[in-house]
């Protein structure tokens, strides 16, 4: 119960000062951080804000957790890079 009553306060408290300081900073850093094609704008604000909330949130009260995903997800991505690159390479265009 305590666990989860930390996840909502740091929840509304990230959801809170992301949506203040979106035009400051948060839009800014996001912006630099991102490809073209999801760039932040204003109308993606509340998305934006929510998915950093949800992602800071548990990274607080569940740090080891959202480090085995991270590092799940970067393996799986290294994998994926190597087939793909291995299948280009075999595959024929001509």
């Amino acid at each position: 119960m305590t666990e989860v009553v930390i996840w909502l306060i740091a929840f509304a408290l990230i959801l809170f000062f992301s949506i203040k300081q979106w035009d400051t900073s948060v839009s800014a850093g996001l912006n630099k951080m991102l490809p073209r094609i999801i760039k932040s704008g204003d109308d993606n604000r509340w998305i934006w804000s929510v998915a950093l909330a949800i992602l800071g949130a548990t990274t607080l009260v569940r740090p080891v957790d959202m480090l085995l995903t991270v590092i799940v997800i970067a393996i799986l991505a290294l994998i994926a890079k190597k087939v793909v690159s291995w299948a280009m390479g075999r595959a024929n265009f001509h």
